[in-house]
């Protein structure tokens, strides 16, 4: 998959967390990509390279305005 995903995206996974949720909102990107659960609200780190296999759609592309 194509690198369509930004800051403040909503992205779903081919796993589901722990907590039964499969929608996550990345809160950080760059060499590692930081995500948030949207249930629970639990944050993970995980390595570009390993995002970018474990990605399965992206819902929602939001701009970040700072």
């Amino acid at each position: 998959m194509k690198n369509d995903y930004g800051l403040c995206s909503i992205v779903k996974l081919k796993k589901v967390h722990p907590c039964g949720n499969d929608l996550f909102k990345i809160v950080r990107v760059g060499v590692d990509i930081k995500i948030k659960c949207e249930k629970c609200g639990r944050t993970i780190m995980i390595p570009r390279v390993d995002f970018n296999k474990k990605i399965k759609k992206v819902l929602e592309v939001e701009k970040n305005e700072e």
